[in-house]
């Protein structure tokens, strides 16, 4: 198998344990509206000891585009520079809110934190799904692969429509791990309620983006994209039924199920494109005209061989660790 494939391929598993992993952690602080102080503090404390190493993810997926090619990392960055500088703004916002939000006791001070987590779970989740279609409907690259388009081009209906299918997909993951780590019954049981109504409005923002999606893009030309997408509804339905039946780990495993069948159809249907130019399907970026040199693509096959499942045993071990159900008692603190 040539390496541009295989690093196509890479590329594709480190997005979807991003989109996996950060998904729920999203979703966890997005689930923290409106909830009173010591519920919210349970959600941090949920996902406390994970959120920094599943954003690695994030960095990892970012770092594996910019050396396997190059030119797609130069023109993505590009093209969704203000998109991106304001995803880290929340990011930073986000990761600063965690560790300080229990420096001091004060309620304001909390609260502002806690707005600080929601806010950097919420731009995310939101500017990653328009970023997603934006790559699959097309943007203005022209032949030096430069984007030639504005901020407004990438907030097309399609767009927007697939930002909030992320943010009710992430919420709804989100929601399903609080019931694999949440031990208060009583609290459970809400969560239990609101992962259903998340679910069902997950799987109708589904199809109203899929409607807009076959009018606007080429997503469906694919068999194996068709196939990947319905294993997705079809998980995301399973998802519901296991919130809805009060089986947390069910619920969980399948709204995992959904995202990686979700992201791998999106990755088929670009195949072999990665950026897909509006201007003429020629100018569109690909595996082949947009990769390093054989010398490095393979100086980073080796390097991947031996850390990547260095990193995912690590991975596993700390999930490992932190297997403990939250109680109220354990955020007292707090």
């Amino acid at each position: 198998m040539a390496l541009n494939i295989v690093w196509f391929i890479l590329i594709t598993v480190l997005f979807t344990g991003f989109f996996i992993l950060e998904g729920f952690d999203y979703g966890v602080g997005m689930m923290m509206l409106g909830r009173p102080k010591n519920e919210r503090s349970q959600f941090v404390r949920a996902i406390g000891p994970v959120w920094d190493g599943n954003e690695v993810w994030m960095i990892t997926a970012g770092g594996a585009t910019f050396a396997a090619f190059p030119h797609v990392y130069a023109t993505m960055f590009s093209t969704f520079y203000l998109a991106l500088f304001l995803m880290l703004l929340a990011l930073i916002m986000r990761g600063v809110a965690f560790e300080l939000r229990g420096k001091l006791q004060y309620s304001d001070w909390t609260n502002f934190w806690d707005f600080g987590i929601m806010f950097g779970s919420f731009v995310p989740a939101l500017l990653w799904g328009v970023a997603v279609v934006n790559l699959l409907r097309g943007l203005p690259i022209d032949y030096q692969m430069h984007y030639v388009g504005n901020f407004l081009d990438l907030l097309s209906p399609c767009a927007l429509l697939g930002g909030i299918f992320f943010v009710l997909l992430f919420a709804f993951h989100g929601a399903n791990f609080l019931l694999i780590k949440i031990a208060d019954k009583r609290l459970l049981e809400e969560l239990q309620q609101k992962s259903v109504c998340l679910g069902i409005s997950a799987l109708i923002a589904f199809a109203v983006f899929a409607g807009f999606a076959f009018a606007d893009t080429d997503i469906l030309a694919k068999l194996s994209t068709v196939i990947f997408l319905g294993l997705s509804i079809g998980a995301l339905i399973a998802s519901c039924a296991g919130a809805k039946a009060g089986c947390g780990c069910k619920a969980f495993i399948s709204s995992t199920l959904a995202i990686a069948f979700l992201t791998i159809g999106f990755f088929t249907a670009l195949f072999p494109r990665i950026m897909v130019s509006s201007i003429s399907p020629d100018l569109s970026l690909n595996i082949y005209n947009a990769a390093s040199t054989p010398h490095t693509l393979m100086l980073m096959t080796i390097a991947a061989a031996i850390f990547v499942p260095i990193v995912l045993i690590y991975q596993a071990w700390s999930y490992r660790v932190f297997k403990e159900r939250v109680t109220p008692a354990d955020v007292h603190y707090h």
